[in-house]
């Protein structure tokens, strides 16, 4: 039974690992909290999905220049300090939100800023966090290492949304969910103090790693017929830009299940900690993940089950039905997950590892935001039902088709990586 539920061993080999995981963790609750107030300040000030849909693509533009640029950082400098900077920035853009709040601001373009500017952050960020992992943890715990801080993540994505709905409905402002963040990115910057020095690897003979273009430019010429983690992003994009429906929650809140503005908000809150929760049941019953071989199908199984199940999302007006098929959604977007990390993280040199997260960060946190601006521009044209089942039904022939196109992939063995 103990094989069933997620492996503890890396949190107990590796102190410098446990905090970050418990810090990440904590500061992801109230970045999702975040992401609710926002969501909804802008859907009270615009009463539209498009425009909520547009705080996406504030985010996707930082992202895709600043992810890219960031990853060369990660092999170019310490870790440990990149980490750290980079969550002090994100710190700060907790506080800007919780003063704008505070003064009462109508401004939908100061919200946008200051969106942009935590995405820039974060796209920096991100890359160091997850190039440090294999540094922490022997390889042959990455899997359950992955897995164990998709817990976290998903614990986050399910108590962030459904806190900040809580939040908004009793005190009837946002500004409670954006205090709370504050706090919370105070523990990871806590976090990234407390790691060991963790500077670039540099084997005998080998010249230190530069940050800049010319590095981006490095790590693409690494990626050129490496099929199988080119497949671990192009999968990616498929589930995330055609089977997110994230930025149609507030109208799908409110069109389809009604009532005052505190009902609203708390349906939003339970829409959007969904897909997190079953993501985090998964995560805990993550046991037997560790043992799968042919990790490429297993990818592709998963997004086929996610798209599946938000297209059926799109289908129904009953609150528990689509939050249980939310939640089946957000289970199988969980195993994608951990295996894709896995594959990038086993099949690639550390001296890559910074520049590959950083396509593998514009991937993954820039496919929502592509996604969110996806869905709510069809959803102003055809409306949000239509919106979500043809996303939902569009991932799973796009992921089949590369699947068909690329086999190799759905051949890959874990036991022995090629990347």
């Amino acid at each position: 039974m103990a094989r069933l539920f997620a492996d503890l061993t890396p949190l107990r080999v590796s102190a410098p690992y446990r905090r970050l995981w418990a810090a990440l963790g904590i500061s992801n609750i109230g970045q999702q909290m975040t992401s609710v107030a926002v969501g909804l300040q802008v859907w009270d000030l615009t009463r539209s999905s498009l425009m909520v849909g547009l705080v996406g693509l504030a985010q996707l533009i930082p992202l895709v220049g600043f992810g890219l640029y960031g990853g060369t950082l990660s092999d170019a400098f310490d870790r440990r300090i990149v980490g750290l900077i980079t969550a002090c920035g994100l710190w700060l853009c907790s506080m800007a939100f919780l003063t704008q709040s505070l003064l009462q601001s109508t401004s939908v373009a100061v919200l946008y800023l200051i969106v942009a500017v935590q995405s820039a952050f974060f796209a920096v960020g991100s890359p160091a966090r997850q190039a440090i992992i294999p540094r922490l943890v022997p390889p042959e715990l990455l899997p359950a290492a992955n897995a164990l801080g998709m817990v976290t993540w998903n614990i986050g994505f399910t108590l962030g949304p459904l806190l900040g709905g809580l939040l908004v409905a009793a005190t009837g402002t946002v500004t409670a969910p954006y205090a709370v963040d504050v706090v919370a990115f105070g523990v990871v910057t806590w976090a990234m103090l407390r790691l060991p020095s963790l500077p670039p690897i540099v084997e005998p003979g080998q010249e230190r790693p530069r940050p800049g273009w010319g590095a981006v430019k490095e790590g693409f010429a690494f990626l050129r017929g490496k099929l199988n983690l080119q497949m671990t992003f192009y999968q990616d994009i498929v589930a995330m830009v055609f089977g997110m429906s994230r930025a149609l929650f507030p109208a799908i809140a409110a069109q389809w299940y009604g009532g005052s503005t505190r009902d609203v908000a708390l349906v939003l809150g339970l829409l959007s900690a969904a897909p997190a929760a079953g993501a985090l049941i998964s995560g805990v019953l993550s046991g037997p993940l560790g043992r799968v071989r042919w990790q490429g199908r297993a990818i592709v199984g998963a997004i086929i089950v996610w798209g599946l199940a938000i297209a059926a999302f799109g289908l129904v007006r009953w609150l528990p039905l689509a939050l249980l098929l939310l939640a089946v959604a957000g289970a199988a977007d969980n195993v994608s997950a951990v295996f894709r990390s896995t594959i990038l993280q086993a099949a690639t040199p550390d001296e890559y590892r910074g520049r590959l997260q950083g396509v593998f960060t514009v991937v993954v946190a820039g496919g929502p935001r592509l996604g969110d601006v996806e869905a709510g521009a069809v959803a102003v044209l055809f409306g949000e039902a239509f919106s979500v089942v043809s996303g939902g039904l569009i991932c799973v022939g796009l992921s089949v088709g590369l699947a068909s196109r690329f086999p190799g992939f759905l051949r890959y063995d874990a036991r022995h990586p090629v990347p």
